[in-house]
């Protein structure tokens, strides 16, 4: 038995180990930081208290990349996860041939590199032969190109857009998941009892999708309130910070190419984004279960 135990140790220990070095020393180490000034380098010597943290609720610019973040999020959920309902119960219909091909075409922007989509966006979204002006101009929609990308009118909008597009696939995938656990009998039995497809989908999928749903709100949420990698290809944040994303926010003052780098007030902010992450997620949950509970009780 003690044989087995050690093997059993011995395979938990490279994950343990990694686990330690790559998430729960730089989780506490960023704690530390944010009570220093420190730019990365050399030892930590200028305490300077919470004054990190005051700072960062004083940035203008801190609550207008949350406030981008922000929108972000419920656009994202609010189009997001109906639409990919929508499209994942006709992928699972019966009727519809060939939903394995579609299935794919909708999971592909999933798994092609964000740095890569955000890179050519730019070329399809740019002001002058992009692929979206150039179809715009023939149809007559525009009477000169417009930069997309390079609007503060616009430019939040297209990396929603491109957004909710890169991540659809994931969305339905869970839907379609819910959707081929439920209980093929109950339908059955509602159409023997004479329900319609409204009624089916009103009185059975809603109520017995809900926890599923509930799982997919939140994750969705979650997910888009950390969104670094396209907006860092797309438009760095710009125009005059138009897109500015927290994680953006933080990674420009840790990793700062102009100027010393500020670590220890990047750690503040991170810490601060994610407490409100957290009471985001509580308060959306929350919200969640009881809607869910007051959909289930009242059919």
């Amino acid at each position: 038995m003690k044989r087995k135990a050690l093997w059993c140790y011995a395979f938990i220990a490279p994950q343990l180990v990694m686990f330690l070095v790559f998430t729960l020393y730089p989780i506490v180490m960023s704690y530390v930081y944010s009570f220093f000034r420190w730019n990365g380098y050399g030892p930590l010597q200028q305490f300077v208290g919470l004054a990190n943290f005051v700072e960062t609720i004083h940035d203008p610019i801190f609550w207008n990349a949350f406030k981008n973040n922000f929108i972000f999020m419920v656009v994202l959920v609010v189009v997001q996860v109906p639409l990919a309902l929508v499209v994942a119960m006709i992928l699972n219909a019966v009727w519809l041939k060939g939903s394995a091909v579609y299935r794919a075409i909708y999971f592909l922007p999933v798994v092609t590199t964000t740095a890569v989509v955000g890179l050519v966006m730019r070329f399809i979204f740019g002001a002058y032969k992009g692929l979206v002006n150039e179809v715009l101009l023939k149809l007559g929609l525009l009477d000169k190109p417009v930069d997309w990308i390079g609007s503060i009118d616009t430019a939040l909008i297209v990396v929603i857009l491109v957004g909710i597009w890169k991540s659809f696939g994931m969305k339905m995938i869970y839907w379609l998941a819910g959707l081929q656990s439920l209980p093929k009998d109950v339908y059955e039995a509602a159409k023997v009892d004479g329900a319609n497809a409204l009624h089916l989908f009103r009185y059975i999928t809603v109520p017995l999708l809900l926890p599923v749903g509930s799982v997919i709100v939140l994750l969705s949420a979650v997910n888009a309130l950390h969104v670094f990698d396209l907006v860092k290809a797309m438009t760095e944040g710009g125009p005059a910070f138009a897109t500015d994303m927290v994680d953006l926010y933080i990674y420009r003052y840790a990793f700062s190419s102009a100027g010393e780098a500020r670590v220890g007030f990047a750690s503040a902010a991170g810490i601060f984004y994610g407490i409100a992450v957290l009471l985001i997620s509580l308060l959306l949950g929350a919200f969640v279960k009881l809607a869910g509970g007051k959909a289930t009780h009242g059919h």
